[in-house]
C-alpha cells in the first residue's frame, strides 16, 4: 500500500513538483502537468500525451527528447481537466501542429476533446491519436473501444519519433495510428493498489488466484483463474496476443513485458525468458525487446505483454521505434541537438491573479450568493459520502468516484465563494464553479460537471434573478450537454439515468405553476428514485462496461452522486423559501 504522502489531495501535486524538480535535466513544470525543458534547433511537430497519475513512468516520464514534447497529468487514476490538457500543449506548441495522445477512457476522451476544439478555435492544427491495444476490454470488431494500457509506449514512441524526424503532422498522425493498428496488450493481477489514504485496495484477488484481463486505473480483471509458473503466465500472456494478429503484420514483434507496480524486475525476467521462447517457437522473430515498468497502478501486483507488430522486413515502424530517445524514464541511442530553454519566471511560472467579474444586477447578485450557500452544503455532502460512491465504484470501475467528486465539490465551493464575494452574478458564479470542479476533478464526472454548470449559468446569466421557468431551461441545456459530451442514453447505467427524469419532472412542475423549491423537490424526488432503478441495468458505457453483468445489482454511482447533489440543493432552497 502507499505509505509516504502529506495531505492525500494535494499528493498528484506534491509528486509533480518533486519529479520536475529530479527531472529537470528534460521537464519543466507548467500548469496541468510538465512540458519539455529543452529545445531542438528547429520546430517539429508537437506530441503531448497524457492521463491520470499513478502510472509511472506513463506519462511525464516519457518527456524528453525523441519522444513526448508534454505530458497532462491528472489526479490519481482521473484524467486531466480540459484546461490542464489545453495548457500543456498550448506551451508545447511549436507552431507546426500538435497531435494528442492518450489511452481510451471516457473522462480522456471528453477533456482532451475538448481542449482540442479549444486549440483549434486559437488556430493551432491540433489532432488526436486514442490508443486502443487492450484485447480483454473489447472484442476484435469493436477495437474502437478498447482501452488503452502499456501499449501507449509503442503509439507514443514511433510518434515522438517522426516528430524528431521532422514528419509534418499528417504524417505523424498516419504512423501513430500504424503503430496503434499493430500494438497488441493483454494483463494480469494478483492483487490490487491502493490509493493514498485509502484504508484498503481498490480491489481483492483471492489467495492463489489472479484477475485476466486487469484495467490500469485499478479495475478488477474480467475474469479469474489460478496463479500459474512463470511460464504459465507467459502462455497465457503469448496465447491470448498471438491469437488477434493485426492485419498486413509480419512475423516480426517487439515483446515488451510491462509491470505493474509491485513485481520485482527479478520475476518479470523469469516471466520474460519463456514469452521469449514461447514466441520463437511460435514463429516469431524478436526484435528489441523491452522488460521494465512502462505503465504502472500505483502499487498493484501485476504484469502485461504487449506486442507490436512489425513488418517481415526492417521498415519505418522498426525504425522509429529504435530511433534515439531520452527521456527521465525511457532511454536509447544518443539526442541530437537539444539544448535547454530558458523561461522567464522559473519553471512552471504562472500568473495568478483572479479573473475580473463581469456586471451583473442586483437580483442576480442576491441569487449568486444563494448559490455559493448551496454549493457550500454540496461539497459537505459529497465529503459525508464519499466513501460510499468509492464503495459502488469499486463494483465494476475503479473505485476513485468519490475521491473525484469530493475534489470537484470542494474546488466548486471555493470558486463560488470567491466569485460571489467579488459581486458576481448567479451564471458567472456557476461558470466559475464549473471550471473549477473540471479543474479539481478530472475524469469523466468532472468534465460532465463542469459542463453542466457551465450550460445551466450560461441560460441563468447575470442580468436578474432567474425565475423557476428559467432555471428549468437552465437544467435542459445542462442535460444536454451532458448526453452531448458523452453520447449516453437513458438505459446506459450512467448519469443520465438520473439527469433525464429530473429535467423532465422539473420542466413539468415549472409548466404546472409550481414555485423552484417545490418543483425543485419533487425533481429531486425523481432523480432519487432513478438512481436507484440502476442497479437492475447492466452498464454499457464506462469502464464498467467491460465487467459486463458485475454491474447488475449495485445502482451507479454516478446517478446516485447526481441525485445526491440535487436533493441537498433541494434542501437549502426550501429552507430559503421558508424565511
Amino acid at each position: 500500500m502507499t505509505r509516504l504522502f502529506n495531505d492525500p489531495d494535494d499528493f498528484a501535486a506534491e509528486m509533480t513538483a518533486g519529479f520536475a524538480a529530479a527531472s529537470a535535466r528534460w521537464v519543466r513544470a507548467v500548469p496541468g502537468g510538465v512540458v519539455r525543458s529543452t529545445a531542438a534547433a528547429e520546430p517539429t511537430v508537437s506530441l503531448v500525451v497524457g492521463g491520470g497519475s499513478g502510472h509511472y513512468p506513463a506519462f511525464a516520464g516519457l518527456v524528453g527528447p525523441g519522444l513526448a514534447h508534454g505530458a497532462a497529468m491528472g489526479n490519481i487514476f482521473a484524467s486531466p481537466s480540459t484546461q490542464q490538457v489545453h495548457s500543456v500543449a498550448a506551451t508545447a506548441d511549436q507552431g507546426r501542429g500538435v497531435l494528442l495522445s492518450y489511452g481510451n477512457y471516457a473522462g480522456d476522451v471528453l477533456n482532451f476533446d475538448a481542449a482540442q476544439e479549444r486549440l483549434r478555435t486559437a488556430g493551432v492544427d491540433c489532432r488526436t491519436l486514442v490508443v486502443t491495444d487492450d484485447v480483454s476490454s473489447a472484442g476484435p470488431q469493436e477495437r474502437d473501444r478498447r482501452r488503452g494500457i502499456a501499449g501507449d509506449l509503442t503509439v507514443f514512441k514511433v510518434a515522438g519519433a517522426a516528430c524528431e524526424a521532422g514528419h509534418d503532422l499528417d504524417d505523424v498522425e498516419r504512423v501513430a495510428r500504424l503503430a496503434n493498428d499493430r500494438t497488441r496488450s493483454l494483463g494480469v493481477a494478483f492483487g490490487g493498489c491502493t490509493l493514498p489514504g485509502a484504508g484498503e485496495p481498490l480491489f481483492d484477488v483471492p489467495a492463489g488466484r489472479m484477475g485476466v484481463g486487469l484495467g490500469i486505473h485499478g479495475e478488477p480483471g474480467i475474469d479469474e483463474a489460478d496463479v500459474p509458473t512463470a511460464a504459465g503466465l507467459a502462455g497465457l500472456l503469448v496465447d491470448g496476443l498471438l491469437a488477434e494478429v493485426p492485419d498486413g503484420a509480419g512475423a516480426r514483434v517487439v515483446p515488451i513485458l510491462n509491470g505493474l507496480g509491485s513485481v520485482k524486475y527479478e520475476e518479470l525476467f523469469v516471466v520474460y525468458g519463456a514469452v521469449h521462447r514461447l514466441l520463437t517457437e511460435a514463429g516469431c522473430e524478436v526484435v528489441d525487446p523491452e522488460v521494465g515498468e512502462f505503465c504502472t497502478s500505483f502499487d498493484m501486483a501485476g504484469a502485461s505483454l504487449t506486442l507490436l507488430w512489425l513488418d517481415d522486413t526492417p521498415g519505418e515502424l522498426e525504425q522509429l521505434w529504435s530511433a534515439p530517445c531520452d527521456t527521465p524514464a525511457f532511454r536509447r541511442g544518443r539526442d541530437a541537438g537539444q539544448h535547454a530553454v530558458t523561461v522567464p519566471g522559473g519553471p512552471g511560472a504562472a500568473g495568478t491573479a483572479p479573473l475580473p467579474v463581469p456586471e451583473a444586477g442586483p437580483g442576480s447578485r442576491e441569487c449568486g450568493t444563494r448559490i455559493a450557500a448551496v454549493l457550500a452544503d454540496v461539497a459537505a455532502a459529497l465529503d459525508e459520502h464519499a466513501d460510499e460512491f468509492g464503495r459502488l465504484d469499486r463494483v465494476a470501475g475503479d473505485g476513485d468516484h468519490g475521491i473525484g467528486m469530493q475534489r470537484g465539490g470542494r474546488a466548486a465551493r471555493d470558486a463560488a465563494a470567491d466569485a460571489a464575494g467579488r459581486g458576481a452574478g448567479a451564471g458567472t458564479v456557476l461558470r466559475r464553479a464549473g471550471e473549477a470542479w473540471g479543474d479539481r476533478a478530472g475524469g469523466a464526472s468532472g468534465a460532465i460537471w463542469a459542463g453542466m454548470l457551465a450550460a445551466l449559468g450560461t441560460a441563468l446569466g447575470d442580468d436578474t434573478a432567474p425565475d423557476t421557468a428559467r432555471v428549468a431551461a437552465g437544467v435542459s441545456a445542462a442535460e444536454r450537454a451532458v448526453e452531448r459530451s458523452g453520447g449516453a442514453a437513458v438505459g446506459d447505467k450512467t448519469m443520465v439515468d438520473a439527469i433525464v427524469p429530473f429535467h423532465r419532472a422539473l420542466a413539468a412542475r415549472s409548466e404546472a405553476g409550481d414555485d423552484l423549491a417545490t418543483a425543485w423537490a419533487a425533481a429531486a424526488r425523481e432523480a432519487t428514485t432513478a438512481a436507484e432503478a440502476t442497479r437492475e441495468l447492466r452498464a454499457r458505457l464506462g469502464r464498467a462496461r467491460a465487467h459486463g453483468d458485475r454491474s447488475i445489482g449495485t445502482p451507479d454511482p454516478g446517478a446516485v452522486s447526481f441525485a445526491l447533489v440535487v436533493r441537498t440543493a433541494g434542501e437549502r432552497l426550501r429552507e430559503a423559501a421558508e424565511c
